[in-house]
Order: structure tokens, then C-alpha cells, then sequence
């Protein structure tokens, strides 16, 4: 029943997309449905925009825990010289969850953020980025967060075409400073993802993410196939998008048995 109930609410959520998608739109030079898509694909395009991504994930560890994140995700570009943007992006997850540090257990509240910043030179076949990552202990419970502050590299590089888009985007962490009673922070994260628009907006794609914690010596796997679309509220241009998250590889304790990612986009192309 679960998993029937799971593939039920895809398919209806798909459904939205593409019904949304249908909405007419002003194409506007640099501002069509499919500009719009290849750029919000993009992890350092100069556009503003504020993702809303959800999580859902069930089955987790002894005690079959189930966790809803929110990652409030806003990306905002700062033009340096008419060569070189930097892409600042923001996650903050805030986060609710149950059977997981132990059976009958339940926390709820915001978790660490991770601000990423992306020096980002203007270029047409291969797009690169390189900046730091920090890991700011904003968790408002303790069984939340890591209680450290951790810095260290992240860099993007892919290869756009129209309709297409390919690459990668990756970060190490460590953490330098925070609470000594807690163990440190050594992560190792990257997104590999690959995904391909219309001139309707509508778009579709796959990414595996990759997260490897050096401390504690374990590797979480996902492959996560994606659809989407682009419609507009008035005159407010928003990107919805469905992921199932299908867990490879994972230790008992964190792998979950399956999960369900919704992103809800708010655009802003000027």
C-alpha cells in the first residue's frame, strides 16, 4: 500500500507540471520557457531565483524513521566586471523527524546551512565555477546539527547546450572550529546530473548524488530521475519538479528504504 500510495502521488504531481506548463507565456528575448529552463539547470547562471525543495524520506535505520526536509534554497548572482559573476547559494534545511535517533523520538526544527559562493567566468561551451563552501551551525537542536563551522572548496563544471545540460558540482568540507565534545565534520559531496528541456519549459533529467563522511567512514548513494515544468502565477514565473530517490548504496543506519523529492522554484528573470 505504501508504495502504491507513493506512485499515485507521482504520477498526480506530474500531472500538475505538465497541466501548469500549459499556461501561456511571453517569450521574451532571454526569457523564454526553454531560456528559462537551461538556466535554472545551470548552477551558476546569473539569474535570481528561490527553490523550495522537499524531501521525504522513509525507512531509515533500526527503527524505520521517516524525514521531511524543506531545503529553503535561494541563489543570488553579484556581477564582479563583465567577465566574472559571483553565484552565491544558500541551503537551509529545516527539518522534521521521527524514529530516528531512537524509537518514539521526534525533533523538529532548522538544521546546519551550507552557503556556497561560485566565482563564475562568462563562458559558452565549458561553464566553470570554483569558490568556498561553509557549513554554519544554525541547527536549533543539537541532534540536528553538528554544532561546527566548516569551510573548504566546491567547484562546478558542465556543458550547456539548448535543451541540454551535463555536468557536475561538487564540495569538501572540514570543520575548524565548534563544540569540542562533538566529533568533527569531514564531508565529501557531489551532484552528478544530466537533464533535457523543450520549448514548452517542460524538462526532464537525472542526477546522482554522492555524500561520503571521511569521519564516520560512510557513503550515501542515490539516483534520482526528474520532471518538470515552467508556468507562471500572474506574472510570477515558477519551476515545479518531481524526483523519486532511489537509494544504491548506503549504511543501514542512514539508507533509506525509498523517498520523494517536489521542488517548487519562485524565478526571477530580471
Amino acid at each position: 500500500m505504501k508504495f502504491y500510495n507513493v506512485i499515485k502521488s507521482l504520477l498526480i504531481a506530474v500531472s500538475l507540471v505538465f497541466s501548469l506548463n500549459t499556461y501561456a507565456q511571453e517569450d521574451k528575448p532571454g526569457s523564454s520557457p526553454q531560456e528559462l529552463a537551461d538556466k535554472l539547470a545551470n548552477p551558476v547562471a546569473s539569474l535570481i531565483s528561490v527553490p523550495l525543495q522537499n524531501n521525504l524520506n522513509y525507512g531509515i535505520g533500526p527503527y524505520n524513521g521517516v524525514k521531511y526536509t524543506i531545503n529553503v534554497q535561494p541563489v543570488i548572482p553579484f556581477k564582479l566586471s563583465d567577465n566574472l559573476n559571483l553565484i552565491s547559494r544558500w541551503i537551509l534545511p529545516v527539518v522534521d523527524q521521527r524514529n530516528i535517533t531512537g524509537l518514539n523520538s521526534h525533533e523538529f526544527g532548522l538544521s546546519d546551512a551550507t552557503v556556497t559562493a561560485f566565482f563564475a567566468p562568462k563562458s559558452e561551451k565549458i561553464i566553470y565555477g570554483v569558490g568556498p563552501a561553509f557549513l554554519v551551525p544554525t541547527a536549533t537542536d543539537k541532534l540536528l546539527g553538528t554544532e561546527k563551522f566548516g569551510v573548504g572548496p566546491s567547484v562546478l563544471v558542465m556543458h550547456q547546450g539548448k535543451g541540454l545540460s551535463v555536468g557536475f558540482i561538487a564540495n569538501q568540507i572540514w570543520s575548524v572550529a565548534g563544540a569540542n565534545d562533538r566529533a568533527d565534520f569531514n564531508q565529501f559531496y557531489t551532484q552528478i546530473f544530466l537533464s533535457h528541456s523543450y520549448k514548452s519549459g517542460a524538462n526532464w533529467g537525472v542526477n546522482a548524488e554522492i555524500t561520503q563522511n571521511w569521519e564516520g567512514n560512510t557513503t550515501l548513494i542515490s539516483l534520482n530521475p526528474m520532471m518538470g515544468g515552467i508556468t507562471k502565477f500572474g506574472k510570477q514565473v515558477v519551476q515545479f519538479s518531481v524526483q523519486p530517490l532511489i537509494p544504491i548504496v548506503g549504511h543501514q543506519n542512514i539508507k533509506p528504504d525509498w523517498g520523494l523529492r517536489a521542488v517548487v522554484a519562485f524565478v526571477f528573470p530580471q
